[in-house]
Formats: C-alpha cells, sequence, structure tokens
C-alpha cells in the first residue's frame, strides 16, 4: 500500500511540475541586485518577485538555471516570468553538502534543515544528534538519494552542488521539488564563491544577516591581502598529494590558486588555465614540485598524519624539498570543519596561508606534519 501512494503522488508532483507558469510572460528590466564578485550569479528585483540566474560554468554562453522567488503570501494574482518558481522563505530543506549545512547554520536558519546526504562527511555535531534523535533525515548518499525518504518529508527545495554534463538529477529531479544548483564552487575568486551567501540569505528570509556577514568577510579578506602583498619573498607552494595513481592538482585560476597568490606565495600551477581540480600523473608533479617551499595537503584520516606515513605513501614524497625542511602542512578533514566553514569565510583561510608562508604561525586547519 505505502509503494501504491508513493506512485500516486510521484503521479501527481509530476503533472504539476508540468504545469507550473504556464501564465510566464516578458519581464521588466527590474533592480539589479549588487554582486561586486560573483560572476556566475546575477539577481534582479522586480514587482513581487526576485529573478534569479546561474550561468553554466562549463559554457558561459548558457544558463545553468533560472528561478523566480516569491515570497509567500505575495504569490496571488502575479504573472511570472519563465524559471522555477520557490516560495520564500524556505521552511524545510533537504541539503546535500557540509558547506551548505555550515552556512545555513550560520545565518541562523539551521531549523530548516530536515533532511541531509552523506552524514559522514559533515563535521557539525547537532546535525549528527538530530539525526540519531529522527529530527533530521538521513537521506543516504547524495548520488543515490533516499528518494522516498524526500517525498515523506517534503521539503521546499532541495540544496544540491551541480557537476559537468549533471544532467536533470534522475528521479531527484523528477518529484516536483525545487532544486537550487549551489554551483558556488566554481566561481572564479574566493570572494566570489563568498558572494553566494547573498542568494541563500534570500532563500531562507536572512537576507540583512548574509549581506552584513559578506561585508565582514570581504573587508577581513581585503585588509589581509593588502598587507601580504607587501611582503618581499614569495615562496613557491604545492597542493595536494598522490592518491592511487594520479595526483589532483587545482588550476590557476581556481580559489585556491588565487587565495595562495592573495597570501603572498607562488602557487606552482599558477599558469593552469583551469577552475576545478585537474588529474595529474605523479612523476609529472613532482618534477614541476620538488623544489617547492611549501606543501600543503588536505587529507582524512582518524589521526594527524605524520612525515612517516606521507614517506610510506609514496618514495617520492620524502624527496620533495618542502618535505626534507619540514614545511609540509597538513589539514585533517575529519577533525577540522574545514569543508563547513572556509568556502564562505575565504578570509579566514587567507590569513592561514599567509602566516604559513611567511613564518608567523599554524593555523586551525592546516598544521606542521611532524615525524
Amino acid at each position: 500500500m505505502r509503494h501504491i501512494i508513493y506512485y500516486i503522488y510521484l503521479a501527481v508532483v509530476l503533472m504539476t511540475a508540468a504545469c507550473t507558469n504556464k501564465e510566464a510572460h516578458t519581464e521588466d528590466n527590474g533592480n539589479g541586485i549588487t554582486m561586486r564578485h560573483a560572476e556566475l550569479l546575477s539577481m534582479q528585483e522586480h514587482d513581487g518577485y526576485i529573478t534569479v540566474n546561474i550561468t553554466n560554468p562549463w559554457d558561459t554562453t548558457r544558463t545553468l538555471h533560472k528561478y523566480v522567488l516569491v515570497r509567500k503570501g505575495e504569490e496571488k494574482g502575479k504573472k511570472l516570468p519563465e524559471g522555477d518558481v520557490v516560495y520564500i522563505p524556505l521552511r524545510s530543506t533537504a541539503v546535500y553538502t557540509s558547506v551548505h549545512c555550515g552556512l545555513i547554520d550560520e545565518l541562523g536558519a539551521y531549523g530548516c534543515i530536515k533532511g541531509v546526504c552523506d552524514l559522514q562527511y559533515i563535521n557539525i555535531k547537532k546535525i549528527h544528534d538530530d539525526v540519531a534523535h529522527k529530527k533530521i533525515s538521513d537521506l543516504g548518499e547524495s548520488m543515490t538519494p533516499n528518494i522516498e525518504a524526500i517525498i515523506n518529508m517534503q521539503p521546499d527545495a532541495i540544496f544540491l552542488s551541480p557537476f559537468e554534463n549533471g544532467g536533470t538529477y534522475g528521479k531527484t529531479g523528477k518529484i516536483g521539488i525545487p532544486i537550487i544548483e549551489c554551483a558556488d564552487y566554481m566561481e572564479t575568486s574566493p570572494l566570489g564563491r563568498a558572494e553566494w551567501m547573498k542568494f541563500y540569505g534570500l532563500l531562507l528570509g536572512k537576507e540583512r544577516e548574509a549581506d552584513s556577514l559578506f561585508n565582514e568577510v570581504e573587508k577581513k579578506y581585503n585588509d589581509i591581502k593588502q598587507q601580504a602583498q607587501k611582503v618581499r619573498t614569495h615562496p613557491t607552494v604545492v597542493t595536494e598529494m598522490k592518491i592511487g595513481s594520479t595526483w589532483y592538482v587545482a588550476g590557476g585560476e581556481s580559489t585556491v590558486g588565487i587565495l595562495i597568490s592573495d597570501a603572498g606565495g607562488n602557487y606552482i600551477f599558477k599558469d593552469v588555465k583551469a577552475r576545478g581540480a585537474l588529474p595529474y600523473s605523479p612523476e609529472l608533479v613532482y618534477e614541476k614540485a620538488k623544489h617547492a617551499d611549501f606543501w600543503l595537503i588536505k587529507y582524512n584520516q582518524a589521526t594527524d598524519m605524520t612525515l612517516a606515513n606521507l614517506k610510506g605513501q609514496w618514495g617520492l614524497n620524502e624527496k620533495m624539498k618542502a618535505y626534507q625542511t619540514k614545511q609540509t602542512y597538513g589539514c585533517n578533514l575529519s577533525l577540522t570543519h574545514f569543508y563547513e566553514e572556509t568556502p564562505f569565510h575565504p578570509d579566514i583561510l587567507l590569513k592561514e596561508y599567509a602566516d604559513i608562508l611567511h613564518g608567523k604561525a599554524q593555523g586551525k586547519y592546516y598544521k606542521r606534519i611532524e615525524q
């Protein structure tokens, strides 16, 4: 009987989705909501609604998604333009990523998180506690979420990160629940990514909180950058390490590459014209990176990495200059809130990079890897 109800509901939401916004009309130009750094996101305030356009990061001549945000209680009599209609503020969400769980919590909207994916990668204790007490639903893995559980919880929207050629998200995209494509991670700068909090603030009814937080982050970031650019030396930096038969390298146009440059470092792959991470031959990376002054590694394990671990992981690691001079720093993702905190606080990460590269201190996330 439960499965029969499920399929009846699925049919209803599909028909509803097909009929949504048939009375679309040509919209007025609206008033642009100022975005100082984000290049993939634009928002326009109109009479009674807000349009949001997300540019496709992998083909910037195209639109990835268009939303029409309508405040609850103001929807009657509105003729809306084309786009997925989302009624705001959201009161119930399914969130597939830890980074957006962290931001939602910081903006003061934690109560709207009703379901999460990839729980094992979320380092927020109260989410684990609330899942254990059935206040938040564990929706399984983000690539194969529990669709029936999502339908049962009836969220106002689903927050997930898109990926190239991601299509329509399979069954998730067919149940009539708005999908918020969180493409912030593909932005062209750290502050560009952080500025997406303005969009999420609108969705959550936390516009003022988001604007205030971003202004604070922006000021701190620019102050740190200005100081870091005054240094006389610019040490060379390599990031990450060999995993299996591959070494993933962040492109020079990625937030990592920009952060290192803004911290007064010389990223050895700064000339790679890419925003994301690219798979390289470990031997190729070694030849280019063996003389790098600093080595910054993110990893995920129960205890902190040691130099002995790094040596055992791959023989050439111990031949790296940064290994031999003990200028190798690791961020243990299982013991820090790195992904919950830094994407929307690039100011904190920038200060940490600047301090490490210029001999001031270790940081909150990266610690010197010892013997």
